[in-house]
């Protein structure tokens, strides 16, 4: 069962307050992942301390940063539940995890942060870590 809306409305705010958009429906999903050109950002939210206290912190530290993607989405797990199933469609090889932060290039997959490369580390090194990625994948001199 979902959790309900109220409840995570203001933990999702937090992303789409950044220019994050959220992805609700499996349809969403693949209008904004599939074949699809540039650079793109995938947040899978939650409600779990460590997207509380790093992920969400993190990824506000890092679009502060020159380099960013030219789109970012989320989907929630524990609310927007088939959004969430499809978009981990979109990265094979890592079982589900949330929070994790998603970076594709091209359509390709570049970089995965799972739950386990966030919980621990402060929202500091998940930004270093994003911002790595972004200088990477992003920059104009990573085209």
């Amino acid at each position: 069962m979902p959790y309900p809306p109220e409840l995570v409305k203001p933990m999702k705010e937090e992303l789409t307050r950044l220019g994050v958009r959220e992805l609700l429906t499996p349809e969403d999903v693949d209008a904004a992942l599939k074949n699809r050109g540039g650079t793109a950002l995938l947040v899978v939210n939650s409600v779990c301390g460590c997207a509380a206290g790093y992920a969400r912190p993190g990824i506000a530290l890092a679009l502060r940063h020159s380099a960013v993607p030219e789109k970012m989405f989320t989907v929630f797990a524990g609310q927007d539940t088939a959004a969430t199933e499809r978009a981990r469609q979109y990265i094979p090889g890592y079982p589900p995890s949330s929070p994790s932060i998603a970076l594709f290039r091209d359509g390709h997959l570049v970089m995965m942060m799972e739950r386990k490369d966030i919980e621990g580390h402060s929202a500091q090194e998940v930004a270093a870590a994003l911002v790595g990625a972004f200088d990477a994948h992003c920059a104009p001199q990573a085209r």
